[in-house]
């Protein structure tokens, strides 16, 4: 552990039963910095989480905070949850309904036996920094989602814990309030120096909230970096599908040149790429390109393809075009509307991984 690690996390391994969920599971997180547990549901992201917070029972490895062993099976160390002093915010807020803002905000403190005029200048201070303090003799159904959240956050930062974690912090925000509060909550992060650990499913949000991303798959960290390495040089096959909005195309290895492959697609399109894959010629293997990755060219050409426009979409920034190749659905976006009828697509071969 070096200096600026904040949490450490070694070999935790958790099953329920007989079903493993986490698999000898390590990371780090250093001071001031924010990382995202990515990964499908069933992934372990959130037993990852909770087990943190010590909500959840391991079987082995260990958890320290700032050097401080939490959790330690081999040495038989389980600081219980409320002793761990990690800011925790759920998905659901668990706010008192009984409760006002104040004395949500106020209960950790209260808790902690800290002094009466202690805690309101701490409560008032919180509620500040969210832009909360006008609310503050409110009660929770009086408030907005965005309102409560907030609320949460303000309450889980009120003893100034050394790591917060945030459990889907925004999955119960509409659409468009998501977008506003995960700039909000990035910027709240950045201005005081924040150290957070981030459950979430959203890979927009991942990419736009953290430093580093852990995407999880079936218990284990299949691969970590940063947003642009997580999103440009996947190592894996489930990664490259998991990020992005991508077009994958099955078929058999026809040729291989030093770092490039050709693969044969079932729709009858052939396509040089990045190989990512140990797979000889003949074997099955699939073809991964982001959709803003493909283009609609002139004229044939290099790594390009004759398809049919089936339809141009408008979604407002741009327009989406969906090709008939073969069996495949193909996406590609634009500027501008274009009629149904044949087109060349060209596949960049830099932005085409072959696994």
């Amino acid at each position: 552990m070096t200096d600026k690690t904040i949490l450490a996390v070694d070999n935790l391994a958790l099953s329920y039963g007989s079903n493993p969920i986490l698999k000898d599971v390590s990371m780090q997180l250093r001071r001031g910095e924010v990382v995202s547990l990515l990964g499908p549901s069933g992934s372990g992201k959130t037993t990852l989480l909770r087990a943190v917070a010590g909500l959840e029972q391991p079987h082995a490895g260990s958890v320290c905070i700032a050097g401080r062993a939490i959790y330690d099976a081999a040495a038989s160390i389980d600081i219980p949850a409320e002793k761990r002093d990690l800011g925790l915010v759920f998905q659901s807020y668990a706010l008192w309904p009984h409760k006002t803002v104040f004395d949500n905000v106020a209960y950790p403190l209260v808790l902690r036996k800290v002094a009466k005029n202690d805690i309101v200048q701490r409560v008032h201070a919180a509620l500040k920094n969210l832009g909360l303090d006008h609310l503050a003799e409110r009660y929770p159904h009086q408030l907005s989602g965005g309102q409560q959240q907030r609320v949460s956050i303000a309450r889980a930062l009120v003893y100034n814990p050394p790591v917060i974690l945030l459990d889907e912090p925004l999955s119960n925000l509409d659409a468009k309030m998501r977008e506003e509060a995960r700039a909000w909550l990035r910027n709240l992060i950045v201005e005081m120096q924040l150290s957070a650990l981030v459950v979430t499913h959203d890979q927009s949000e991942a990419m736009a909230m953290s430093d580093r991303i852990l995407l999880l798959n079936g218990g284990v960290i299949e691969q970590q970096g940063t947003p642009t390495e997580m999103y440009g040089q996947p190592q894996t096959y489930f990664v490259a599908d998991f990020m992005g909005s991508n077009n994958i195309m099955t078929g058999r290895i026809g040729d291989i040149r030093g770092g490039e492959a050709r693969i044969d697609l079932d729709n009858g399109i052939s396509v040089w790429g990045l190989r990512r894959t140990n797979a000889a010629i003949g074997h099955e293997a699939k073809a991964v390109i982001r959709v803003e990755q493909v283009h609609l060219a002139d004229a044939a050409g290099d790594n390009r393809a004759e398809v049919e426009l089936a339809t141009s979409m408008f979604l407002g920034d741009r327009f989406e075009y969906v090709f008939h190749a073969g069996s495949d659905l193909l996406r590609a976006w634009g500027k501008r509307h274009e009629d149904a009828g044949k087109r060349w697509l060209e596949f960049p071969r830099d932005s085409v991984w072959i696994f």
